[in-house]
């Protein structure tokens, strides 16, 4: 097609601001308008979708392509001369389209030529409606760049796309892209706005011819001013419907003209009292559409497809949570039998108290025993060595035989073995002898008082004291009025207590030093419970660790994700088994929904045989942590 091919659309009016004489043909060339920049504007009623109706007619007439994008539904009435293809989001569109079809959009109109009404006002979610415009311009901008075909592109209401002020969203950047560099690609655009005051100005700056219908709000009119004269700011305000300012770059003049009438189907007419006509419309080639249907008919199986998906998905993890928590369930109902079994056995052992707090000190009496002395106690080892060992309490089943009857009989026979006070002597025979000697020759030792070892084990001033012939016998301990008994038991909680004080003297230099857990004391009850724990977690392999570390540091979660996290490949078998093993040990639990968390706090208040304060218990989880989350265990 030459490029002095015009079209005809207007004719000259007079009145203020028009040029020449009145009645003459106001001529388009069809190149500049179909690779062009075009802006035309003008308060509702004025006629400016008439005059882009009218400019789209002409093109249709002479066989030329065009994109309309349609926002109030107003150019369907094109139909009812041209077949020309109405898209758009219901069922008064020719065929329902998405964002999937955009690239089909873009090929029908620019490689097969085929007219295309957008219709924009049909969508009932914007954000959709949106992003259909949006990859609709992408795919004609990439296509005209390879198809070199003159085509317009014409968008009704455009400052809604390139805002003057507030952000400009995907749709203006892409639109403003085309008008800057559409031209070189043959691809032309026309911007139409009621508001010329809140249309971006650097797309109106660039245009090339621009149509004013009427305006009477004071920002637009200014807007007139600064792009034509003052003289036209003020005729702007008087021109008849259809009557328009036109200023373009071939003619280098502005032109007063009054534009045809459109000769289809006015849509966008304000309704009267008049009953409405919709007129017979020409419906497109079915083989248009058959295109477009394959590529909705594809989305729509894609769509039952994930739908089908996500509900088996749905169904498996409801029956995964169901299982979980009936195995939960489970293994509470298995822990409580284990409580009621321990409690049934120790009520049917006959459980005592007194005995039990007795065999409690002897233990804590052994620990003590087994600690290394340090360099300063060295003398009151040696000491301890030439006196001899110090007689300890009967283990229980002694002590049971050595009383019958149960009851206080059981808790009086515990005490029979320390000294021979119960029964102001030797519980059997030579026991007094040799027992009372032995605790008399401790607190003698306690008490820095030489002592000279005899060759069959007593002390030879216990011996002098039992003759009478000591006048120290009774600091020695023999057991004359009950005195002995009571410096004994005294010396032992004197013993106790000092040990006790070294103990915590010790756990708490070991923290202030940074000493290792092995070196901390073994009687106190957050080590011996971290040894346990440790021990426990480092039979774990690596990636059971990680799991673990991944429900100490994130939370409640699936085993899954804690797999993933661990370094899994999400195997589901591998992930639950790691996770049940985690659960057997007692360091994670079910906490509902399918999701598991770490419990390592309640599992060292449980192992301990104390009370530990929630200071202690975080500072044995802190030690805990490097067993997993340095990642060592195998």
């Amino acid at each position: 097609m030459a490029e002095t091919e015009q079209i005809t659309v207007a004719t000259t009016s007079a009145g203020p601001g028009g040029t020449g004489e009145p009645g003459e043909t106001v001529n388009l060339p069809v190149v500049e308008l179909l690779t062009g920049r075009g802006f035309i504007t003008g308060k509702s009623g004025s006629g400016k979708s008439n005059t882009a109706s009218v400019i789209a007619e002409k093109l249709l007439d002479n066989g030329f392509g065009l994109l309309i994008v349609d926002i109030d539904g107003e150019y369907y009435g094109l139909k009812e001369e041209y077949e020309i293809l109405h898209v758009g989001g219901d069922e008064e569109c020719d065929i329902q389209v998405t964002e999937d079809h955009a690239g089909k959009i873009a090929s029908l109109a620019l490689e097969q030529n085929v007219p295309i009404i957008l219709d924009i006002s049909s969508f009932l979610d914007e954000e959709e409606a949106e992003t259909l415009l949006t990859e609709v311009a992408k795919q004609l901008f990439a296509k005209a760049k390879k198809q070199k075909q003159p085509f317009l592109m014409l968008v009704e209401e455009c400052h809604e796309w390139m805002p003057e002020k507030g952000s400009m969203g995907e749709v203006g950047k892409m639109l403003i892209k085309i008008g800057k560099r559409g031209r070189k690609h043959g691809l032309g655009i026309v911007g139409i706005s009621q508001r010329p005051a809140d249309v971006k100005k650097d797309y109106i700056t660039q245009c090339d011819w621009l149509v004013w219908h009427r305006l009477t709000w004071n920002n637009d009119t200014k807007v007139v001013g600064r792009i034509l004269d003052n003289k036209y700011a003020d005729a702007v305000e008087d021109l008849d419907d259809g009557e328009a300012f036109m200023m373009n770059d071939w003619a280098e003049q502005v032109r007063r003209v009054q534009f045809h009438r459109k000769q289809t189907f006015d849509a966008g007419a304000t309704p009267g009292l008049d009953d409405f006509e919709r007129p017979e419309l020409k419906s497109v080639s079915d083989d248009l559409v058959s295109e477009l249907e394959t590529i909705s008919e594809e989305q729509q199986e894609t769509e039952n497809r994930i739908k089908e998906l996500r509900e088996e998905l749905d169904k498996k993890n409801s029956r995964i949570a169901e299982l979980e928590a009936e195995l939960q369930d489970a293994r509470d109902l298995s822990r409580m039998a284990e409580q009621f079994t321990e409690a049934m056995v120790e009520q049917a052992e006959d459980y005592n108290p007194g005995r039990t707090e007795q065999e409690n000190m002897r233990r804590k009496r052994e620990r003590f025993a087994d600690q290394s002395p340090s360099d300063g106690d060295a003398d009151a080892e040696d000491e301890a060595d030439a006196d001899g060992p110090r007689d300890e309490p009967p283990e229980p089943d002694e002590t049971a035989d050595a009383t019958s009857g149960g009851g206080f009989g059981d808790a009086f026979s515990a005490f029979a073995a320390d000294d021979a006070a119960m029964n102001g002597g030797s519980a059997s025979g030579g026991a007094d002898a040799t027992g009372s000697s032995a605790d008399a020759k401790s607190v003698s030792a306690a008490s820095n008082t030489d002592a000279e070892p005899a060759s069959n084990g007593h002390a030879d001033n216990a011996a002098v004291a039992t003759n009478g012939d000591s006048p120290d016998s009774s600091a020695a301990g023999v057991p004359v009025n009950g005195r002995a008994e009571t410096d004994i038991a005294e010396a032992d909680d004197d013993a106790l207590r000092a040990a006790i004080a070294e103990a915590v003297e010790a756990e708490q230099s070991a923290e202030v030093t940074g000493a290792t857990d092995d070196e901390m004391p073994s009687d106190v009850d957050g080590p011996a419970v971290y040894a346990d724990l440790r021990a426990d977690i480092e039979e774990l392999d690596r990636k059971t660790c990680r799991m673990l570390a991944y429900y100490r540091e994130q939370g409640p979660g699936t085993p899954l994700n804690a797999h993933f996290s661990a370094g899994g490949s999400g195997d589901r078998t591998a992930a639950y088994a790691r996770n049940r093993e985690l659960r057997l040990r007692g360091l994670v639990e079910h906490v509902g929904r399918g999701k598991y968390d770490a419990r390592l706090a309640a599992l060292v208040r449980e192992e301990s045989d104390r009370g530990l304060d929630d200071d202690e218990v975080e500072s044995v989880i802190s030690r805990l942590e490097s067993a997993f989350l340095d990642g060592d265990s195998e």
